[in-house]
This record gives structure tokens, sequence and C-alpha cells, in this order.
């Protein structure tokens, strides 16, 4: 666990924020009656409260909510359009999607960009509250499969998740909440087209109130920046409302497609800045072609527990994707196939008094997964890397899972001021791994390789089970009306991802791995005036039994590592007509065990983990002065960092202009333009080092999109 004694982690850290809360009783604010406040915009005389669902699998008040949570409303997505997730979740504090090639990203939610064996389970993504993969099938670029486009919401919870969310969530969870299950959007059709050959076109069309039924699709068409880089993508979600006597029950279909021209790494420090090498794809012959499917419902009926109110949430699901894809990356750009079917049911029963609320249940997985991967030439290069890296068939495999998990979260209001909150989880998984190749550290023929042996080892066929329990306690403390101060102490887990347990290197025979935990350690306020509004938290993260990847591509196990920071957003009222929003973070990563890897990089306790800016930031000005028009300026920042364990090679960071505007043409009828990279300047989306090189995939330079969109039934709403 966390103790205050080490560095970084001291009583300070509380007290910073407590000093900057204002020591008042509790009372109306004045800010809440415009008509007390003679400076207050009167276009603001009343406000909203925010309404979060993530933390509890129902609606609560952001105020209440005891820990960060972050909101993108229907609005905002709408009006951002972005092309690619990273353009959204700029948006978010501590958080940092990079940018790679086509739709493919990495994720950082407070944590560094994190590569590698498993290092996609660190991150929980959900689709209406329900996980978009099984606990130990994740993928790096899992985001793309999500209907991001039109969602009512997109929310995302910092840190280890609640009790009702177990494995996975250690750094963070992010809940798309589609419209299918938020507010029912009119119909629209929108055209866009833009730099490099877009084009894009999306739909909605719903019934309405009359009518239960939603269908939204979207699909694109991107020519890519660089040499070879084009894409094809749709995503189709079909939801019907069934109405039954006493509870209600929604059926909702998710689907999506990508067919992507994939353009690789450009080699040699600061290529990205050659404008002879940065619109060039030295693997033209890489690709990756992905589909997902799924089928869920979601079933509320009200019900009496223990003689008071309650509610019951049951949510079935059945989901399959199939992906295959050109490891560019590596030496010898082997070939992997993966794919997986699995079903599952999530349950919650919430009941309570007023100043007592319970909520528990058991969730359910089970899952069939396959991985094969196979090189279809030799490896070029040295000689070390031709003879460990073999043509030929590397790895075949099935994997059957199981999981269970029963929980109890409790929510007690103490005062009119203070509500506490507690939980735990218990977490069962088993695997059943099934080898269909030769066992150990060979060819697919059986022949040894040179240079110590091949790289890719395979265990014999064996089951694995691993069970973990994760508290977590977390307070809200109401200062005054509109200021609360909130804490958590919280534990994370994930069970080992069957890539790390079953696609062994050399030297591996059996991968002796204990699951993955994080303790954290969060402190923060949130405040909301009629002009201002936002949140600060400092956050204490330990992380033990990791796998990292070291710059020649070789997993190290047992790793620790230790995070902490701080993290606000503010969103300030200036006048009627323009508004300013902020978010930053400022973290620090760090390695925190010492270790000569199996190939020669050093981990230093201390040093920052590569791939880990301190600072990421962005800030928006709106100006929407009421004539049918509106206006956006952002400025997004990605501070410098390393590129390798051993901290020699650093990435200088960037920031970059974008603008967008919006005009009415009628109550039907808005065209958007969206202007990106303003200045055009040369930037690396991600950096790094790796088997002896600087490696880059290169930004997009200026790029200008626009967009008509039409609603054929109502009028437009307001923005």
């Amino acid at each position: 666990m966390i103790g205050f004694g080490q560095p970084g982690m001291t009583a300070s850290m509380l007290l910073t924020v407590l000093c900057l809360v204002p020591a008042s009783p509790l009372r109306a604010d004045p800010s809440a009656d415009p008509s007390a406040d003679p400076s207050a915009d009167r276009g603001q005389d009343t406000r909203i409260e925010e309404l979060v669902v993530t933390s509890r699998r129902r609606e609560e008040p952001l105020a209440r909510h005891a820990g960060n949570v972050a909101s993108l409303d229907a609005e905002t997505i709408a009006a951002i359009g972005h092309q690619h997730i990273h353009e959204l979740m700029t948006r978010i504090p501590g958080v940092w999607l990079a940018r790679a090639s086509g739709q493919e990203h990495l994720t950082a939610i407070r944590s560094p960009v994190l590569t590698g064996a498993g290092s996609c389970g660190d991150f929980l993504f959900l689709e209406d509250g329900i996980p978009i993969r099984p606990s130990g099938f994740c993928n790096v670029n899992q985001m793309f499969e999500l209907h991001t486009e039109q969602a009512s919401n997109i929310e995302v919870i910092r840190g280890p998740g609640s009790a009702l969310y177990g494995s996975n969530a250690l750094h963070g969870i992010v809940n798309v909440v589609t419209a299918a299950t938020g507010e029912r959007p009119p119909a629209m059709l929108a055209l866009e087209a833009g730099s490099n050959e877009f084009l894009r076109f999306r739909s909605v069309l719903s019934g309405g109130a009359s009518t239960p039924l939603l269908a939204s699709l979207v699909f694109a068409d991107d020519g890519g920046f660089r040499d070879d880089s084009g894409y094809r993508q749709g995503k189709v979600q079909i939801a019907a409302d069934w109405n039954l006597p006493t509870a209600e029950f929604t059926t909702v279909f998710s689907a999506t497609e990508l067919d992507q021209e994939t353009a690789g790494y450009i080699l040699g420090e600061n290529a990205y800045k050659d404008p002879g090498l940065n619109r060039r794809n030295l693997n033209p012959e890489a690709f990756r072609e992905a589909s997902s499917q799924r089928l869920y419902g979601i079933w509320k009926k009200p019900a009496i527990l223990f003689d008071v109110d309650a509610e019951i949430d049951i949510r079935p699901y059945l989901r399959h994707s199939e992906m295959r894809f050109l490891q560019h990356f590596l030496p010898g750009q082997p070939l992997e196939e993966n794919g997986h079917v699995s079903a599952g049911a999530i349950t919650a029963f919430t009941f309570g008094a007023e100043k007592r609320q319970f909520i528990f249940g058991l969730d359910v997985e089970w899952s069939d997964l396959f991985l094969r991967e196979t090189q279809s030439g030799p490896t070029t290069g040295s000689d070390f890397l031709r003879e460990t890296r073999p043509e030929g068939k590397h790895y075949d495999y099935d994997v059957q899972s199981f999981g269970f998990a029963p929980y109890l979260q409790a929510d007690f209001t103490i005062s009119e001021r203070l509500t506490l909150s507690g939980g735990v989880r218990l977490e069962y998984m088993r695997y059943e791994y099934d080898n269909r190749m030769l066992v150990g550290n060979t060819r697919d023929d059986g022949t040894t390789c040179g240079f110590g042996g091949c790289l890719y080892s395979r265990p014999a066929s064996r089951s694995d089970a691993y069970t973990n329990v994760a508290p977590k306690f977390s307070f809200n403390y109401a200062v005054r009306t509109g200021v609360s101060v909130f804490g958590a102490l919280a534990r994370g887990f994930r069970a080992p991802q069957a890539t790390e347990l079953y696609r062994l290197q050399s030297g591996q025979q059996v991968a002796d791995l204990d699951s993955e935990l994080i303790d954290s350690l969060e402190i923060g306020m949130r405040w909301s005036t009629a002009r201002w509004s936002g949140d600060a938290a400092l956050f204490a993260m330990q992380k033990r039994e990791s796998v990292f990847r070291d710059s020649d591509g070789f997993n190290v196990s047992g790793a620790r590592s230790l995070h902490r920071g701080l993290e606000f957003a503010v969103d300030w009222r200036l006048a009627a007509a323009l508004q300013l929003q902020i978010d930053a973070s400022f973290a620090r990563h760090s390695y925190d065990f010492d270790t000569v890897a199996a190939r020669g990089e050093t981990f230093i306790s201390g040093n920052d983990v590569d791939s880990a800016p301190r600072w990421l930031g962005s800030a928006e000005l709106l100006f929407d002065p009421g004539n049918n028009a509106a206006f956006a300026l952002q400025w997004s920042s990605v501070g410098d960092y390393f590129l390798d364990a051993e901290n020699r090679f650093r990435y200088p960071g960037h920031s970059l202009m974008n603008l967008r505007s919006r005009i009415e043409l009628s109550q039907r009828l808005s065209v958007t333009a969206r202007f990106n990279n303003i200045f055009d300047k040369d930037v690396a989306d991600r950096a790094d080092y790796a088997f002896g090189q600087y490696r880059y995939f290169p930004g997009r330079g200026r790029e200008l999109f626009i967009e008509l969109r039409y609603l054929p039934g109502l009028a437009r709403k307001a923005r």
C-alpha cells in the first residue's frame, strides 16, 4: 500500500488541497441567485446540475461524486466532430491517446503511454457500462471499436475503478454512453469532406417518443496524409426499447469494420521534421483489418428488497471480434491473427433509505479466444535478428476463460455535508490454454535457433487461475453550496493477459506472473458558480507486478512504478458569449525497481518511464454571439518525454493550434469548418527509440474539413 513516508507522497499533498478550500459554513452561495450578484450573467440564472453515471451504474449529481470524473456531452462531441479519438480526448486532464497510423492509438490515463504484452489491460473501456473486450484479451487500439462519434456522453474516471468495475480498471475507465441509453437525438444527416481525400457520412434515424427505435451510422474514407496510409471505417448501432408491464428493456446491437493501410515508423533523429521523410511510408505492405460486433440488453425493474424500494439492473451481452495486422514495428514483420467470442452478464441490485444506499451484484463472463502469428519471409538486419526471428509459424493457441465477481458498495450520508462510501470486489479468473504447435523455444519445424535460441517460446497446454480482492474507500465533503472536497483510497488489479502468459519469449519456459496491482490515494476539490466551475485533484499511485517492454522488444516482468501528479479543469464564463475551458495535468511517472534486462537495457529506480510527458494541457476559447454562428480556438500541448528506460533519448514535445466555426444556415441546415494545425507545425504523434534508432509517427500537417449537417424533422436545438 502507499505510505505517507515515501518521497512525493507526504501529507503535504493533502494539506495543499485543503488550504485551497474556503473555511466557511454551509450556506447558500450568492452566485446561485443572479439577482444577489450584480456581476452574474442574466443568462445563467438557472444551472442544471450535471449528472454522471459511470461511478455507480446509475445517475448521480456530479457535486456528490466522491472522486474524479470528466464528462464530454453530446453537444461537445458533435461540435468537435473528431476524425480520430485523440482529437476528442485532449479535453480531459491527465489523458493522452497518442495517435498512430490511421485509426490506431496508444493510451495514457494517469500513466505513461503503455506498450507491449498486456499493457492495454491497464485500462477498462466500456460501452453503456459493459466492457467491450474480455478481461484477458485486450487490444491497444480497441477504442476504434467504440461508437464515439455520435455518443450521448463519454465519461472518464482516472485511476482505479470502484468495486463495480474489476479487472483492467487500474489506470482508468472510459465509458461511452451511447444514444441508445442516453438522451435520444433527433434524426440527422451529415456529409463531410476535407484534406487528404477525406470523406465521411453520418446519420441518425430516430423514431422519437412514439417509435422506440434508433439507428446510427458512420462511414469514413480517408486517403491518408502519408503514402499508402488510407483507411475505410464503418460503424453502426441499432437500438430498440420494449414496453414491458413492470420493467424497462433496451436491446442494442453495435458493429464496426476497419480496413486500413498502415504507415510505419520513419527512422532517424528528428526525421519527423524532414519534409522528404515525414510523408513517406517505409512499410507500404503494412495493413490492419478489424471487425467487432456486440449485442446486449439492459433490463431495469423496480422491486422491493429487505422491505425497502430497490432497482434491479441486469445487462446480458454477447461479443465477437476478429483482427489481422502486419506487425511492421517488429523485425521480420510477422502477421498476427486474433479473435474471440464471449458472453456474460453484469448485474446490479440497488436498495436503501435516504441516508444509506447499497449496491451489490455478481458479474460473470466466458470467452473463447485464439491467436496465431506467422512470418512469411526471412528477417532482414543483423545476424542476431535473422537467426532469432525465423520465418514460419511462431504461435498458434486457443484460450477459454471463465470469471465471476461478486461485489458490494455502500454509501452513507453522515450529515448534511459529509458522505462516505466503501466497497469491495472479489474476482476469480481461470484460463484453459491449448497450444496448437510444438512446445518450446524452436522453429516451427523443431530445429533450434542460434544466439541462444529463437525469440519465440511456446509453453505446453495448461490451466491458470487468479483470485483478486479490491477495496475502495472514498468521501465527499460539502464545504458550502457549490464547493466540495473529495478523496479516495483504492486498489486496482488485473489478472495477466493471455498474451503475457502464453506468448513467451526466449528464456521463458513458463510465465510465472502474479496479477498486476496498483494502490492509489487521491484528494481533490470541485467547485461551481454561475461563472466558474472546475475541479482539481492530487494523486499518488504505486504499481507492481507490471510487464514492461525494453528497447529491443523484450518483456521485463516483475516491474514496479510510481505515479504522482496534479490534474485540474476550469470552465470560465468570461462574458455572455465568451467561454474559456482549460484542462491540464503535471505528473511524474517513474520506475521503482532496478534491473538489467536480458538484452542489456538498464532500468533504474527514479528514472522517468519512457513515453511519459510530465505536462499535458489544452485551452479552448469558445465564442458564441448568438447570431447563428459560433467559433472555437484550441491550443493543445504535450510536454517533452524520454524515449528509453535509461533516459538517454528525448522528444522535445509540441503544441498545436486548431480552429473551428459553425454557421446556422437555417433551423435545419448548418455548416461546420474545422481547421487543424493551423500553423502547419512538424510534430511527432509518437516518438520512440528501439532497436538502436529513433522512430517516429509524424503528425498531420495543416488540414481543413467542412461538414454540412441537416436535421430533416425537428428544428435545430440552440447551443
